[in-house]
């Protein structure tokens, strides 16, 4: 009798065990988990009807936030835990620039907004507040030239938008096994390493 189950790449199964047992920690002071926030983003990238790249980037913004030994809450010690930058570092060894880069520059995108666009800061939950200062505060005018001139800053900012809407207990909270066609999509559009 043939095999029908569908095969799975290493990183999807590298992948869920990190979100099935790793993601259930709080996320930062919101009232989910970083796996509901994680499917509430990818969610909405898909609502959004966004490319697979960035479905998939939205869905793995914070893997950052799992895979450093930094605890729970590092911003509450004063402590800047760089998971952009661990978290595109990460998904590199799978992943071409359309998924890590809007990963690694996300909190720039933070920095970018609250700069750029009136009313952005305030809209900010309180857990993004406490890093925006550990982060750098708001960007500078040459700041902003410079975010302006990276090749995914517009997909930066659309993940950032996602990232501050997707932390209501009461959104879309898929299982995270429905987003393997996107991971496989992204996979597929990624070039090879």
């Amino acid at each position: 009798m043939p095999d029908t189950t569908t095969p799975t790449s290493p990183v999807v199964d590298e992948l869920e065990p990190i979100y099935g047992e790793r993601a259930h920690r709080r996320y930062g002071l919101a009232a989910i988990n970083q796996l509901m926030h994680a499917v509430q983003s990818g969610a909405l990238a898909r609502a959004a009807d966004l490319p697979p790249t960035l479905v998939v980037a939205a869905l793995l913004h914070d893997i950052g936030h799992m895979v450093h030994t930094l605890g729970e809450h590092p911003a509450a010690a004063g402590i800047d835990d760089r998971h952009e930058d661990m978290g595109a570092r990460w998904l590199a060894r799978h992943f071409g620039p359309a998924v890590t880069e809007p990963v690694r520059l996300h909190v720039a995108a933070k920095r970018y907004l609250c700069a750029t666009e009136p009313g952005y800061f305030a809209s900010l939950s309180f857990d993004s507040v406490e890093s925006l200062e550990l982060q750098g505060g708001p960007m500078t005018d040459t700041e902003t030239a410079d975010f302006e001139r990276q090749r995914y800053w517009r997909d930066a900012v659309a993940l950032r938008r996602i990232d501050e809407q997707a932390k209501d207990p009461n959104g879309p909270l898929p299982p995270f096994a429905e987003f393997r066609k996107d991971i496989e999509q992204a996979l597929a559009l990624s070039p090879s390493r």
